[in-house]
């Protein structure tokens, strides 16, 4: 007959140490990584985003899944991330309106604080901004604007997609730079404004890369400057206004930062930055992001949560300054 002593020493090996049989499986064996993206389907950082999970969940042999969570200007998608359980299954494509802007024109709609409740995890993704003219008005460069605008302040007007976008607060920034004044006209959306720019409705624009240069290089828009610290590779001849006389120093640009909630644990948030880094160096995935006129993100989560924090420090300034509400 067989014997029944290896299975009565397991089960009270099992009696003795009860938690032993309910162990979870080791982070990220359990269950799927969800990454929420505070905006709709089909934008920009939806479409990093959904390019990154893939290989990220590669690397992690787990899914990666997107989940679209919209409204308030990404305040409810993130506030669901700061709510999650902080155990590594629950990340946010942060992007800079939502993390370093949005607190400051709504703190109604952000009732939590990014910048304490969530653990930057790492870089995804920077773009620089253009902005650009419209065909029929009489300049050429930035400084010729600038002529304009002085001769006659509050004649001219500039387009963004929203009150309070990192899109504005560049123009901002720049108009107090220069010393004029141009009123923003605030659109529901990008999708229109290049379209009333090129037909002479609005006068300028400051546009993502990706929606300004086939306008540029079709000829259809006029480019006065980039506003990261050099220039773009598909807009060689378009300086960067931190080479302008008087405009040393400025560099803005629109990004997007991976985080997780607040208490996730530091091996967690290490090991998901070593992956993010990982496929951020994969050349399909600097491609894809090049082809929409981001530049693949790399560093520290440490490096991460610094940048951070000096830029809400100066879009703190810029809003206060140019007194800017939803």
């Amino acid at each position: 007959m067989p014997s029944f002593k290896p299975l009565l020493l397991a089960s009270l090996l099992a009696a003795a140490l009860p938690g032993a049989a309910f162990a979870q499986p080791a982070w990220p064996a359990a269950k799927p990584i969800t990454l929420i993206v505070p905006y709709s389907a089909g934008g920009s950082v939806d479409f990093n985003a959904r390019l990154v999970a893939t290989k990220l969940g590669e690397r992690l042999k787990q899914s990666v899944v997107i989940e679209n969570v919209t409204g308030a200007g990404g305040a409810i998608g993130v506030g669901k991330a700061v709510s999650a359980a902080p155990d590594g299954y629950t990340l946010v494509a942060g992007p800079d309106s939502a993390i370093a802007i949005g607190r400051l024109i709504n703190p109604a709609a952000f009732k939590f604080d990014p910048l304490k409740d969530l653990a930057p995890v790492g870089m995804l993704n920077t773009a620089p901004m253009v902005l650009v003219a419209r065909p029929g008005l009489p300049v050429q460069n930035y400084a010729d604007f600038v002529k304009l605008a002085k001769a006659a302040p509050g004649k001219y007007n500039y387009a963004t997609s929203g009150v309070g976008t990192v899109l504005q607060l560049a123009m901002e920034l720049l108009k107090e730079r220069s010393g004029i004044f141009v009123a923003h006209v605030p659109y529901r959306g990008g999708a229109q404004i290049a379209t009333d720019v090129i037909g002479n409705q609005v006068d300028l624009a400051m546009l993502v890369s990706t929606s300004a240069i086939p306008h540029v290089n079709g000829g259809r828009l006029k480019a006065l400057g980039v506003t990261g610290s050099k220039r773009l590779d598909a807009l060689p001849n378009v300086p960067a206004f931190d080479e302008m006389p008087g405009l040393k120093g400025y560099s803005m640009v629109s990004w997007t930062g991976i985080f997780a909630p607040a208490a996730t644990p530091s091996a967690t948030v290490k090991r998901l930055n070593e992956e993010l880094n990982a496929v951020l160096k994969d050349p399909e995935v600097r491609s894809k992001l090049q082809e929409q006129g981001a530049l693949p993100g790399s560093g520290t989560a440490e490096e991460l949560g610094k940048f951070v924090q000096s830029e809400y420090a100066r879009n703190q300034k810029i809003v206060q300054a140019a007194n800017i509400k939803e």
